[in-house]
């Protein structure tokens, strides 16, 4: 494969999904995934399990489609590269292997070929490393040369393709998402006998093509014509839709930029301020956890948990009550009415709260002024369904009250980091560049400035960038590793994170008044909403986020239909919504799955 053709499949595959692919493309990508070995795995590393754990380098010796390999391997886990090929030489560059750089990973996955198995400095590292760290081989090319891996005891995944879609396929068997079926056709030495290879289970979310769950790519073009719409009338500058369909991600496509100039191309691995999606994809999740643990009850009251609300009109408030939007609370807002006194542009001990670049809070907000005026306030319509950002203030306490663990911890430790959802969390200033985060609005009455990797939300902002109600940002891939789990009915990569009961539990119906279930929202059941599209199932869930976000799951056709943009740059409009943008790129979706 020559170097234009190697470039074309890469930004193929980071455009878009392989149903882009042509006919004799996907027949490639079928024979592909049949020359693929698995040997070595009695131990069961493969698929990999464990991801927070793992510190996880790849070794790119001359396998011609590393990058393609890299790239598939990031939408699993937070891997780092090294190159220890030197392409001016055409030889190996060992450097990286001699040095320290390897000291602080566990788990390396080295790439070969026939080629860099017959110099001698790749042997003596394996060799030498084999029992230090936990080595996975991804080889390419002739089945002979495994006989030069007769020593090595760890797992070798093996495809006699050297090509982009061979990269793809070993990539993705390694972390799970695709199963492991090939055996060995003839004996290659004593140790890699006919029939050997070992079998695995397709674990996690697969890259592949609408063809591949019986779909057609044409279906789907026309959420190219939406997205390029959206843009057009100045509904946001640039956006993220994902389709996963029975666990294969079969459309992935990034439209527009990150503000109108056009200057920075959005990119699937983009990071989104998902606004009122943290409702679910971080609070509910985390009391769903603290359920099963017995640690919260859905029947018990924010007094059981919060000793500083008894004595208040809101201590026998239920955590049922606080989920589907019941409670009756009502709004406790302020912001505005900061004193000057209360900031600082600089950072320093009496303002430590950073809540946008150069505008810093006093420390205590919540404490000191949300909670006694969230306590003082008057309740309203109490078993009667009113949306409000108030309920997951509090749910948020009384997560880190049972939990004893600041949400944002609980939920990386609980759920990011093992489901290897490294761009999900909060505060994606403190791990990410800027370029990777798309911005949100050009405030000018509150933070009087760009919020670009900061909260958009200014409650949230006021309590340092994390609140229970808004914070979280997460690319569409992280997403979709989340809600596969959930549809999964709790289980993802070989761990279950939930009962089938608990997930189930959540997201049904609980309520009498409204379509919610707990904490998340549902398909509206009255047609003439046509509520999250008009042809979602009852039994979809999901959230939406004000930013310009929605995550909606059906189960009834195995379906998860993501969208990640930024509406409300560098204004905020409605014409997302007027346009009814969202909406239609699902009825698309619908249209296609329904066929």
């Amino acid at each position: 494969m020559n170097k234009f053709t190697l470039k074309l499949f890469i930004l193929i595959l980071a455009f878009s999904t392989p149903g882009s692919l042509t006919y004799g493309q996907k027949r490639f990508v079928s024979k592909s995934q049949n020359s693929l070995f698995l040997f070595h795995n009695k131990s069961k590393v493969i698929p990999l399990t464990g991801l927070a754990d793992r510190k996880i380098a790849i070794l790119k010796t001359d396998a011609e489609s590393s990058t393609v390999f890299d790239s598939l391997s990031r939408k699993y886990a937070d891997v780092e590269s090294f190159n220890v090929w030197d392409y001016r030489t055409d030889s190996l560059n060992l450097d990286n292997l001699r040095g320290d750089y390897l000291k602080y990973f566990n788990t390396l996955i080295i790439q070969v070929t026939p080629q860099s198995l017959n110099d001698p400095e790749i042997i003596r590292f394996l060799t030498e490393n084999q029992t230090r760290k936990e080595i996975v081989i991804a080889g390419f090319g002739e089945l002979s040369s495994l006989k030069k891996l007769d020593f090595f005891t760890g797992p070798v995944i093996w495809s006699t393709f050297n090509s982009p879609v061979a990269a793809s396929n070993s990539a993705q068997l390694i972390f799970g998402g695709i199963a492991a079926s090939g055996k060995l056709p003839q004996a290659i030495s004593s140790k890699y006998k006919r029939g050997a290879g070992y079998h695995t289970e397709k674990t996690r979310l697969a890259y592949s093509s609408p063809e591949a769950v019986g779909l057609k790519s044409a279906d789907l073009d026309s959420i190219d014509l939406i997205a390029a719409e959206a843009i057009r009338e100045k509904a946001t500058p640039g956006a993220v839709v994902m389709v996963i369909k029975d666990g294969n991600v079969i459309f992935n496509k990034a439209y527009g930029s990150h503000t109108y100039d056009g200057k920075e191309k959005t990119e699937l691995g983009d990071i989104y301020d998902l606004a009122s999606l943290t409702k679910v994809s971080a609070t509910t999740i985390s009391v769903m956890a603290l359920y099963e643990q017995g640690k919260i009850s859905l029947h018990k009251t924010i007094g059981d948990y919060i000793p500083n609300a008894r004595n208040s009109n809101k201590e026998d408030l239920t955590i049922k009550e606080l989920l589907a939007h019941q409670s009756g609370v009502t709004a406790v807002s302020f912001y505005l009415k900061l004193k000057p006194d209360e900031y600082s542009a600089d950072s320093s001990r009496a303002y430590p709260v950073k809540v946008a670049d150069k505008y810093f809070f006093k420390p205590g907000y919540f404490r000191e002024m949300f909670w006694p005026a969230f306590l003082k306030a008057p309740l309203k319509s109490r078993g009667s369904y009113v949306y409000t950002d108030m309920n997951m203030y509090v749910l948020k306490e009384i997560v880190e009250w049972e939990s004893g663990t600041p949400i944002e911890k609980f939920v990386q430790d609980q759920f990011y980091k093992p489901l290897g959802m490294y761009t999900a969390g909060f505060l994606p200033r403190n791990r990410f560049e800027k370029d990777q985060i798309v911005p949100t609005e050009e405030e000018g009455n509150f933070r009087k400035s760009l919020l670009h990797g900061y909260v958009h939300d200014p409650g949230a902002s006021l309590m340092g960038g994390v609140s229970g109600h808004a914070g979280l940002f997460s690319s569409a891939n992280d997403l979709g590793i989340l809600y596969q789990m959930m549809l999964n009915k709790g289980t993802y990569g070989g761990d279950r994170y939930f009962k089938p009961e608990t997930v189930d539990l959540f997201t049904s119906r609980q309520s009498y008044v409204s379509r919610r279930a707990l904490g998340f929202d549902m398909q509206d059941p009255d047609p003439t909403k046509a509520y999250p599209s008009k042809l979602a199932t009852p039994g979809t869930y999901g959230h939406t986020g004000f930013t310009g976000i929605a995550v909606w799951v059906d189960p009834k056709y195995n379906l998860i239909y993501i969208f990640l943009s930024n509406r409300v740059h560098p204004k905020i409009t409605d014409t997302l919504y007027k346009l009814n943008i969202r909406s239609r790129i699902q009825d698309v979706i619908y249209r296609a799955v329904q066929k």
